[in-house]
């Protein structure tokens, strides 16, 4: 389901490529000077190729990162016809929790990419793929008449030696409307070590492994004040439990750790906008992102790495103290919802499927404002979702002989994997695997056959070789 190794598809295109042409240059030219020429060349060409290839397939975790952390914070910028990523500063600091497997690959495109390249050999040694609040703001009216800022952060493996680190951010259409380009040296006296002292307490939920062998899952407090800390392990274990609840996860609950991070904020609550509510908490989490009643977002999303710094993560939980109904997930960014409410439980387990599965919505209203959001000519980069340009390369193979396509909802009890039009918040040139799923439905009980089988693949590609 995931791209191979870089260069070992190439392998056989170009042995039949060799083999083509040193058997047909007797042919193309009468010439043996230049026959022979040509021969040299063929057999210089895959000596560099093999070679290459056969670094990259020596190439391992220990030879190229050390076993700490690298964390980049960068600021995207621009409005709704230009972009714009600076690189803000970077932090380092001990352990990686991060994938040591699969280190050149990327599951998903998402809606950007950090690549790490070794600055001598030039070769690819880390990849990253993520999706930024940015680049939903940037469909939004506002966006049409200002321009904003916001922060990213992302984590990637100290590399041992100089590197090349190029930040790419991607539009609809899977092409780059901005990227940054810097380097890191080991020698560099402004990369900042992260302090540890004063930082928050921390209690194991579920410890299942070293954190190189499995995905390190942090959740945080925000707006939970300093008498309220065992509140919020409660709620954390309430998330974790719901989440294990849920297919594939309560099947591979062994690949998991998760940490609480009982982060204290001066006020109880987050910040409600709407009802001129405005908090005091550890990462100013609000509503009304982008006037949207249930949208809760942070922007402060370097002073959430900085908190968590201590203990071994690689995705984020944020638990809001609050009962307004809400949240957000945003892929290989973090979750953030509320727990005072009944669908707490839904609701993380949906809004982790964003940030961690990069499962798309599976929802849609006629006329939403967000309906815009995929191309009907281009193939969506989320697994649960398709305009049907690229299907092969989403659920086709789980449909039972003789499903149509498209399937009709009214359809969907004898056909439980279809292609129903709707999904995505589009109405129509979208279409989705189910009727039913805790991507569209917060009283269905679990996640459809596709959006299980996909995050079956996620958790393969970061523990398993």
């Amino acid at each position: 389901m995931f791209p191979k190794k870089n260069l070992l598809h190439l392998q056989p295109c170009f042995l039949l490529f060799r083999f083509v042409l040193w058997n047909n240059l007797e042919v193309v030219s009468k010439n043996q000077l230049t026959v022979n020429m040509i021969r040299k060349l063929l057999l210089l060409s895959a000596f560099v190729v093999f070679y290459r290839m056969a670094g990259m397939a020596d190439v391992s975790f220990e030879k190229v990162f050390c076993d700490s952390t690298l964390r980049l914070d960068y600021i995207a910028a621009g409005n709704s016809k230009e972009s714009h990523v600076f690189l803000d500063r970077m932090h380092k600091f001990g352990g990686w929790a991060g994938r040591r497997c699969n280190l050149d690959s990327i599951p998903y495109v998402g809606n950007g990419i950090v690549t790490v390249a070794d600055s001598l050999s030039g070769d690819t040694i880390y990849r990253h793929s993520f999706s930024t609040l940015f680049r939903e703001w940037q469909s939004t009216p506002e966006a049409a008449v200002t321009s904003k800022s916001f922060q990213n952060t992302f984590l990637i493996p100290l590399p041992r030696r100089t590197a090349r680190i190029t930040i790419e951010l991607l539009d609809a259409r899977h092409d780059a409307v901005a990227s940054n380009t810097h380097f890191y040296s080991p020698d560099d006296i402004l990369v900042k070590e992260s302090d540890t002292r004063g930082k928050s307490e921390y209690r194991y939920l579920r410890k299942n492994g070293n954190a190189e062998d499995v995905i390190d899952v942090a959740i945080l407090a925000d707006g939970y004040n300093a008498s309220q800390t065992e509140a919020f392990y409660r709620d954390a274990e309430k998330a974790v439990t719901a989440i294990l609840s849920h297919e594939p996860f309560k099947d591979r609950e062994s690949c998991f750790n998760f940490v609480a991070v009982a982060t204290v904020s001066e006020d109880e609550g987050v910040s409600v906008p709407r009802r001129k509510e405005w908090k005091k908490t550890s990462f100013g989490s609000n509503f009304d992102t982008f006037y949207s009643d249930r949208y809760l977002t942070t922007g402060n999303v370097s002073d959430i790495h900085e908190s968590v710094s201590h203990v071994p993560y690689e995705h984020i939980i944020i638990l809001a103290n609050c009962d307004v109904y809400g949240g957000g997930g945003i892929y290989n960014s973090y979750t953030l919802t509320t727990t005072g409410h009944d669908n707490f439980a839904p609701v993380i387990v949906h809004e982790f499927g964003h940030s961690f599965g990069g499962l798309a919505d599976e929802y849609f209203y006629e006329g939403d404002v967000m309906e815009d959001s995929y191309p009907f000519d281009v193939e969506p980069w989320e697994p649960n979702i398709t305009t049907l340009v690229d299907f092969d390369s989403k659920w086709k193979s789980l449909l039972e002989e003789g499903t149509p396509v498209p399937t009709q909802r009214s359809e969907w009890q004898r056909y439980p994997v279809g292609v129903f039009e709707g999904g995505g918040y589009s109405f129509r040139g979208v279409y989705s695997p189910a009727d039913r799923c805790r991507m569209r439905d917060n009283e269905w009980h679990g996640f459809c056959p596709a959006c299980r089988r996909a995050l079956n693949s996620l958790i393969d590609f970061y523990v398993k070789e």
